[in-house]
């Protein structure tokens, strides 16, 4: 297993004394758990927890922190498997079971927020691999993340399958009274056959737009990126019309669509899922992907028109750019002054 040569940055551009951390700094666990059974933990002292984006990438954000590498979710399409060959990791079987925890990740991210050479900018979670998954719950790294970010006041957001973050409601919602905080919840779809084999480490989708509800009665506006719409599979009109009904019903204050596409080490290991269980679509799926890792522009032109038609309808919309998440406090209400009768009047 590499460890020295894993740094933030790509791998092109990697400096051989810029690792994030050393083969010393690690430890390894096991824990005979049902949860936690055939997974092995990796623990290791980060050195760095901000990473910035490359400016390549097609991300709207600069800044991301990422406790976890790999991810019990299991997600077949997940494109953060090919990460996982940086370290000389299997990006199959290995992304789902061999777990990188940056054990310090906490007290790391309040050190380099308070650094003069940080500037608030605005910090993206859940971007690469969920910082909800199962393992959170052992670790516990991400309350101590947002009580950091709560005490700088510096802005972020979180995108999860995980229903583990109503754990930390509180924490959420003290950061929304000081900063900007975006949530979003993940549910491409609705159909419980594709979510059994195609998202198997997941909460269920229900239990996943509950999350989006008790938000929402919290007062913390939620959004939904419905992804990955799976072409062939859960793209069918009727199909797409239950999943924005439901994304509607749980309050969610938009819906995104983002139609699946299929990067170098997720395409191998999906397309491997593709021809176990619906090997009737191979040929087609090689077809529509033949370009490259997006499915091409007017397949993803359409689901975006069917989901934005769809979510009008249910009188949601699409994310905007820098849409705030705050909480305001309420407006007081001023107590009108005594006086004499009122003349009514209609009008």
């Amino acid at each position: 297993m590499r460890w020295e040569n894993l740094t933030a940055e790509s791998r092109h551009d990697r400096a051989a004394d810029a690792a994030l951390f050393g083969a010393d700094a690690v430890t390894t666990r096991t824990f005979d758990t049902p949860e936690f059974r055939g997974i092995t933990f990796h623990e290791v002292r980060a050195r760095s927890i901000l990473n910035r984006v490359p400016g390549a990438s097609r991300m709207p954000f600069e800044w991301t922190i990422n406790p976890y590498r790999g991810c019990t979710h299991a997600c077949v399409y997940c494109f953060a498997r090919k990460t996982h060959s940086y370290l000389d990791l299997d990006t199959g079987i290995g992304f789902d079971t061999q777990i990188v925890v940056k054990v310090n990740a906490p007290e790391l991210l309040r050190r380099q927020l308070a650094s003069p050479r940080w500037h608030g900018e605005h910090v993206a979670m859940g971007t690469n691999v969920d910082c909800y998954q199962r393992a959170e719950g052992r670790y516990r790294l991400m309350p101590g993340i947002l009580a950091a970010l709560r005490d700088h006041a510096n802005p972020y957001s979180i995108l999860t399958k995980g229903t583990l973050i109503l754990r930390d409601l509180d924490l959420l919602k003290q950061s929304a009274e000081v900063t900007d905080v975006g949530i979003s919840v993940s549910v491409g779809f609705t159909d419980t056959e594709l979510w059994r084999t195609v998202e198997p480490g997941t909460p269920a989708p229900e239990r996943r737009l509950d999350v989006v509800r008790t938000l929402t009665e919290h007062g913390i506006g939620c959004g939904v990126l419905m992804a990955p719409v799976v072409p062939f599979l859960g793209d069918e009109p009727a199909q797409l019309r239950a999943t924005v009904r439901a994304i509607a019903a749980a309050g969610a204050t938009s819906v995104t669509p983002l139609v699946l596409h299929l990067r170098p080490g997720a395409r191998e290991w999906f397309m491997a899922w593709l021809g176990q269980h619906h090997p009737h679509l191979v040929r087609r799926y090689e077809r529509l992907y033949a370009d490259g890792a997006y499915a091409p522009k007017w397949y993803q032109r359409r689901i975006t028109r069917q989901v934005h038609d769809l979510a009008e309808e249910y009188g949601i919309g699409p994310t905007r750019a820098g849409m705030p998440r705050r909480i305001r406090p309420p407006e007081p209400v001023e107590e009108p002054e005594e006086s004499g009768p009122t003349q009514l009047t209609l009008i």
